[in-house]
């Protein structure tokens, strides 16, 4: 039963909205197929399910089994489940879909239950897998990974100034009394290496996050369902993404940006004719909680959505 772990749904009006294009409307009696690429506790899966015609269909993905088990609940023959990482969405077909939708980063449930080790707020196996059916851990990561390799990790995903300092101590750990294994002991481990911490946040934070980004591989997930979004989108079909951190952000920001921005080779017959490139996507702005959303769920203040449209290009 997870009946203590909660979730509370960030941008929930707001992004199943954003999916809508009231321009496109579409044919009397045509099927539309939507996707809620990281379904987590499905809230946005229920009122888009709310907003959906009888002959639309709604096709979640997410790689928790826990996520899975929760959707199985939803008895509606509109609805289906997979349980994949979001990039498999490019397994629809081209052009077939009306609208897209990611809520990235890890849901309430995972971060409030101990036993999967993504929060250093309660002691339990430093594990951080979103799929817990496959992979290594954070724990059998950190037992055979180098100095090197650690610092960069923390580094790179964390933006972690203290990385070199963290990954010596976690392998000098290793090596004095065997490989770190809970969430409490790479907290203290890692408050022991920074010198200075930011006012009001645990000095765990970085470290963390960039350890359940790295066992994840979710920047490169990430990448690869905004490709896969970009072939299966029909025309006038909307994508919407949620992040919560400036790298996920920024991977989104760029991926819109750089599909949205006509470019012109001035070499070349169109350009002599005063013609641009057709871009295939048109970018429709961000969205930002309000700010009674973030006083009712402080998780929610870091919440940034990037809204597209797929255009005929």
């Amino acid at each position: 039963m997870e009946t203590s772990w909660i979730h509370t749904t960030v941008l929930l009006n707001e992004a199943v909205e954003a999916l809508f294009n009231k321009q496109a409307q579409p044919a009397p009696g045509a099927a539309r197929t939507f996707v809620d690429a990281t379904f987590g506790r499905g809230g946005h899966s229920r009122l888009l399910l709310s907003r959906l015609g009888p002959d639309d269909r709604l096709v979640a993905f997410d790689r928790d089994p826990q996520a899975v088990a929760a959707a199985a609940q939803i008895a509606d023959p509109r609805f289906s489940i997979r349980h994949q990482a979001f990039h498999a969405l490019g397994e629809l077909p081209e052009a077939s879909v009306a609208g897209v939708l990611m809520d990235l980063g890890v849901s309430s449930p995972q971060i409030d239950d101990p036993a999967r080790g993504f929060s250093f707020r309660a002691d339990g196996p430093l594990d951080m897998r979103m799929d817990t059916t496959r992979g290594a851990s954070v724990a059998e990561w950190l037992a055979t990974a180098d100095t090197t390799t650690i610092a960069e990790v923390i580094r790179d995903y964390g933006e972690e100034r203290f990385a070199v300092p963290i990954a010596k101590a976690i392998v000098a750990r290793r090596q004095e009394r065997g490989p770190v294994s809970t969430t409490a002991e790479l907290a203290q481990l890692v408050a022991g290496a920074v010198k200075t911490r930011e006012p009001g946040k645990d000095p765990a934070t970085r470290t963390f996050q960039a350890l359940r980004i790295h066992i994840n591989a979710e920047l490169e997930e990430l990448q690869q369902a905004l490709s896969a979004a970009l072939r299966v989108l029909a025309p006038g079909g909307r994508l919407a993404v949620i992040s919560f951190h400036s790298l996920e952000d920024r991977i989104v920001k760029q991926f819109i940006a750089r599909h949205a921005k006509e470019t012109v080779d001035r070499r070349s017959p169109d350009w002599m004719l005063g013609k641009s490139a057709a871009m295939p996507l048109k970018a429709l702005g961000r969205v930002m909680p309000s700010a009674a959303e973030v006083a009712a769920n402080p998780r929610a203040r870091s919440a940034v959505m990037r809204v597209a449209e797929r255009t005929a290009a």
